[in-house]
């Protein structure tokens, strides 16, 4: 049945799942109208997808809902840590990390931290905000099909329950639409990457007395090795609630209809250790890790995001994680050239940006994977040096796209994280005082549109900068850092020095994205400020 309805959007999102939400949050922040359809009925009801690390917490806490995620999370804030054990009740039983942030570290690096919540109480978290921004967010509604020009795109969307179908023109689509991303597909887009790992079913189930198997070993996953029956035990509430994921292998004839209720209970026992254990299955869902990475981050004016545009084993939580920062990488974008302070060869940097920070996470999932020895993935784990955790999720940088000054040559994920202000990093983060009092982050600067930020004595950069703002437009914030009656901004402790973490004299002045990451830099003062900034804005945000 076919509609003469028609509505009109500046982006239309496609998938409602983790990506899809997050996208649709990052542009009602922004202030940018939006539609977002969704196949399925409502959000999640299985609990998965977990491990938030802290560069996505602080995307959250920028956009307001970081404080309301924890609360939803705060059944598993205790949880820490991964097991490794042959059962629950035998003595072979190490700990392959015991803390996510040993010593509070992360603190000096972050006004944010690491959370578990699982993708279930996630989304209406994001689902909410995204709502109460001017959302259009409608599910049990399907993309049916899209055709594209050089104005816009084109889709037709159809209710699932009613049947009826109608015309959506946007200036853009994203597609957060998963692993088998029907755009993708109609895109003509391809993959690198090994393909599929391994293939596990993750069985949801009651099982009171298992909290007392477990005592007070509050781990975020215990990968059990009875080679009778091998799978990662996760816990829902450190009480009732769990989850087992369990190997399946499909390519040696079996099926999901194998996975019986008394299959899986005999399975959860022999792992555990608990012979006598009372199971109660709730649930069952296939899940396959792989490592794929599409050959093109989009076509024109649709673009992919989340899993559509990669697949990652599950390890580290990884794929997740790249998603939604995918999100708030296009977002501004998107919001930059809708509003007119950018040209549209900015979104071109989408993928130049993203794609290179993919392949490296996807490579480094799939060998923590071996490295932990995840249930159903028996492959070696290898020698060599790895990126450390830190430097997969604060240390990756941009080394072509949006950015002036980034090293070419540089690996996308260094081996080691060390917070710097070179462009294509994430901004380092440094408590400030404002003059009224108020403590924040630096990173709370990068909300919307460009900063730059001055040393002490980098008055004609400040300069330069309202200038340049006034004459043209350009929404750029600028702000004097010191301890001066003039600054804006001061750093908070008495020994911080903002001139030396961010690698400039007293002089200099560092550009940083929407996004917080550094887009360009100079470490002293220059004999034409107003030119050099202005040709540097030019670059950046592709208006020449």
């Amino acid at each position: 049945m076919a509609s003469t309805e028609e509505d009109r959007v500046p982006v239309l999102i496609v998938g409602g799942s983790l990506v899809g939400l997050s996208t649709s949050l990052f542009l009602g922040r922004l202030g940018i109208d939006h539609l977002l359809v969704e196949r399925h009925a409502g959000t999640s009801h299985h609990p998965r997808g977990r491990g938030n690390n802290v560069r996505t917490m602080e995307l959250y806490r920028n956009a307001g809902v970081e404080h309301l995620i924890r609360e939803a999370a705060s059944v598993l804030a205790d949880n820490h840590g991964i097991l490794q054990a042959g059962s629950l009740t035998g003595d072979d039983q190490e700990w392959l990390f015991r803390q996510i942030d040993p010593g509070g570290e992360l603190s000096r690096l972050s006004p944010s931290g690491w959370c578990l919540c699982s993708q279930n109480d996630l989304e209406p978290v994001l689902l909410d905000a995204a709502l109460e921004l001017g959302a259009d967010i409608r599910f049990g509604t399907e993309l049916v099909s899209f055709e594209q020009d050089e104005e816009g795109v084109s889709a037709l969307v159809r209710n699932r329950e009613t049947g009826v179908a109608h015309t959506v023109r946007a200036d853009y689509l994203v597609a957060a639409d998963g692993p088998r991303s029907p755009v993708r597909e109609q895109l003509g887009i391809g993959h690198t990457g090994q393909g599929d790992l391994f293939h596990n079913v993750s069985i949801t189930f009651r099982a009171k007395e298992l909290a007392d198997v477990v005592g007070d070993r509050r781990f975020i996953v215990c990968y059990l090795t009875n080679p009778e029956s091998s799978g990662a035990l996760l816990p829902v509430d450190n009480q009732e609630h769990w989850v087992f994921h369990a190997p399946w292998r499909p390519g040696d004839g079996e099926t999901l209809e194998d996975f019986t209720d008394e299959r899986c209970t005999a399975l959860i026992r022999t792992a555990t250790g608990a012979p006598d254990l009372e199971v109660h299955v709730t649930g069952k869902a296939p899940w396959h890790a792989a490592e794929r990475i599409a050959e093109r981050y989009g076509s024109d004016r649709v673009f992919l995001a989340g899993d559509s545009a990669h697949e990652m084993s599950p390890t580290g939580a990884f794929g997740s994680n790249t998603g939604i920062q995918d999100a708030h990488n296009l977002a501004w974008k998107l919001a930059a050239v809708l509003e007119g302070w950018a040209g549209p060869a900015l979104l071109e940097t989408y993928e130049a940006e993203r794609r290179p920070v993919a392949l490296a996470t996807a490579e480094r999932a799939s060998a923590r994977s071996a490295e932990h020895q995840h249930p159903g993935y028996d492959v070696s784990p290898g020698t060599g040096r790895r990126p450390g955790m830190m430097a997969m999720v604060l240390g990756y940088r941009y080394t072509a796209g949006a950015v002036c000054g980034a090293p070419a040559d540089a690996e996308a994920v260094p081996q080691e994280f060390r917070p710097s202000a070179e462009p294509g990093k994430r901004a380092p983060h440094m408590w400030l005082k404002q003059r009224q009092g108020e403590r924040m982050s630096t990173l709370d600067l990068y909300a919307k549109y460009p900063v730059l930020l001055v040393g002490p004595d980098g008055g004609a950069w400040y300069s330069a900068g309202r200038r340049l703002a006034e004459e043209t437009g350009l929404p750029l914030e600028c702000y004097r850092v010191g301890r001066g009656a003039d600054d804006e901004l001061a750093p908070d402790a008495e020994d911080a020095d903002w001139a030396r973490l961010h690698g400039v004299a007293d002089d200099g002045a560092v550009l940083v994205r929407p996004d917080g990451f550094v887009a360009w830099r100079s470490e002293s003062a220059t004999a034409d400020p107003d030119g050099v900034l202005a040709q540097v804005l030019d670059t950046v945000l592709s208006l020449r």
